[in-house]
Order: structure tokens, then sequence, then C-alpha cells
């Protein structure tokens, strides 16, 4: 019997899927040795939930689960169909994972407790954002952050297991649902993005290790709202445009971040006369990305504080939000602190 030995092929019809999420995690596992796996089971509940909800959301304008709900959020803002769809996928999922023992979400006005007192994570989750551009088919997202629980496993839930800072998240990430749907997340040992492969139902490796540009030419903000800026804000969208960077605002955060993580840009929600302390959400949102993005080499302020370091002093904590490529946010923020723009260029 002859045997042949096995040799890649090269003909190039073949179409290499590469490393799966699962293998990926599995690979990891031992960056984590005080978690003896509970961390990647949490990330595969998490891959699972956003491969139902890719779904949903790839079917939205056949089954009539686009358009609003008729509620209102906590945040005051009108629930869309989608909405409600992902929150209760995302919650499913983690609830019968077993991991988690409570859960902060955008949609739910105070903390879900799973009265699973043996979870050792907390996740707080945006199960859906940039949802009003569902009806339009432009790119949506979900953010979320995991924190170990600081109280003993065992004992209920407590108001510091909850209020942590950004710093002490042990994991985050988001998933695009675009063109392709990708699910980018960090563990604090880098960043890396995988693409869901829709026919195999897989989640496979292809953007390993990201690094954000220390710089870009993109800058992306609500430039409906300059009226409102505080004259720092004016001052640096108005350096941007005399050096001709090129406006992209999706009005997605998770589209937008996604492409100023790769190609280099700053994003900019800034506090306004009508939301002073900024709109976009600390505990579910801004903290997620803020670690993804330092871990990157980017960075992530609210203007004069790092976001990490911000103490959360309730559930639905809103913050200005200067985030992207790591010299352009520490050119806004010297701006925003009054220094001579002259000087900057």
């Amino acid at each position: 019997m002859k045997i042949l030995p096995y040799l890649p092929d090269r003909s190039g019809l073949a179409y290499s899927v590469g490393t799966t999420l699962d293998r990926f995690i599995k690979l990891k596992q031992s960056d984590f040795p005080f978690a003896s796996g509970e961390l990647s089971q949490l990330l595969r509940d998490i891959a699972l939930a956003a491969k139902i909800v890719n779904r949903e959301t790839n079917r939205a304008g056949l089954s009539n689960i686009g358009g609003a709900f008729g509620q209102v959020n906590v945040q005051g803002e009108e629930q869309q169909k989608l909405d409600v769809i992902a929150n209760i996928r995302f919650m499913r999922a983690l609830s019968k994972g077993g991991e988690v023992c409570a859960i902060v979400s955008e949609e739910e006005d105070s903390v879900i407790d799973l009265q699973n007192s043996s979870g050792k994570y907390v996740v707080a989750i945006d199960p859906l954002d940039g949802s009003s551009n569902i009806d339009v088919n432009i790119s949506i997202g979900t953010i979320f952050s995991i924190y170990r629980r600081i109280t003993p496993a065992g004992s209920p839930i407590q108001q510091e297991d909850i209020m942590q800072k950004g710093s002490e998240q042990v994991a985050a990430g988001y998933v695009l649902y675009g063109s392709s749907t990708m699910l980018v997340y960090t563990t604090g040992c880098g960043v890396n993005g995988f693409t869901y492969e829709q026919s195999l139902g897989e989640f496979f490796l292809s953007h390993p290790d990201i690094r954000a540009p220390k710089s870009g030419e993109i800058y992306s903000v609500n430039e409906g709202s300059q009226l409102d800026w505080e004259a720092g804000i004016k001052n640096y969208i108005t350096l941007c445009k005399e050096r001709r960077y090129s406006a992209r605002y999706i009005g997605s955060l998770v589209a937008d971040f996604h492409r100023n993580l790769l190609k280099g840009g700053i994003y900019l929600y800034p506090a306004t006369k009508k939301n002073p302390s900024g709109k976009l959400r600390l505990l579910y949102e801004a903290n997620a990305l803020a670690l993804i993005a330092e871990q990157a080499g980017a960075m992530a302020t609210d203007g004069s504080r790092r976001i990490l370091d911000i103490k959360p002093t309730s559930l639905h904590q809103r913050t200005p939000l200067l985030i992207g490529s790591s010299e352009m946010v520490q050119e806004a923020e010297a701006i925003l602190k009054g220094e001579d723009v002259k000087s900057l260029i």
C-alpha cells in the first residue's frame, strides 16, 4: 500500500477558514488560571446569542420585526422590536450558561439578579446598539462588558459587584452586524476580531492582534449638535476641517468605532447643553469600548479623565466620550483643557 504525504492545496480553489472562535478561546484559556474555564464558556454563550441575533437581524425586513415596539426604555428612548428580541436572546443565553450571577442591560430599569449565587461574573450589555438604524439597513451592534464579582460566591449580589470601574473589566467586546458579522473582544491580552461564516455557523479569526493607528484623518461626530457644543469641541472640529480630514458619522456607535479602530480616527460624543453629562452610557457602552481601545493602543477619555478610571455612581450613568487614535484623542483633550490650538498644529 502506497501512503502519500498530505500536501496543502495550492490550486487556489480551496477556501482556508482558519481558526474558529471556540478553538481560539481554548488556546487562550491558559491566560486565565483563576477562571477554570468559566470565562471561556461565558464568551461562548455571548457568541451563541450573537449568532441568533445575527439571524434575526438578517431577516428583519421579511419577518415584520423591524420598527418600533411601542414602549420607551429607561433611557427615554423608543424601543425597537429588535431591541426587545436581542435583549431576550442575550438574557436567555447568559442565564442558561450558568456562569453569570447578574446582568445590567440598557433595556432593563434595574439589575437582573439571576439567582445564581455561584456565578462568578457580572455582565453589562447593550444588546442592540444603533437600533434606530435597523429600518434603513445600516450597521448595528452589540456591546458587552464582563466583570468578576467582588463578593464571595454563594452570597447575594451587592452594589459593589455592579458599580465597578472600567479598569476592573476582565473582558469586553462588541459584535458588528454589517456587510459581514464580526465579533471583536479583548480579555486584557490584546484585541482579536472574528468574522461569522454563515454557511458553517462559526466565527473565524480574521483580524488577529488588532492595533489601532496612532493617528488618522477621520473624525466622527454628529455635527447637527454643533450649536450646543462647548468651545473646545468646536475648536477641535474646526482644526480637523482645516486639515481636510474626512467626516464620517454613521450614527451607530459600534460601526463608527470599528471603522476608526481599523483605519485610524477619532469618535466624539461630547457633552451638550441638552445632555450636559453626555449621552452614552458608562457601564455598558463607554467602558467596553475604552478597554478595547486601550488594548489596541488607542485612547478613551471623557475630555478630562480616562474613561476606565471613572467610578460609576448609578446604573445608567452617562458620560461624554472621545475615543480613537491616541494622538488624535490627546490633541482633542488638550484643546478642551484650553491649550493654544495653534501650538498643536
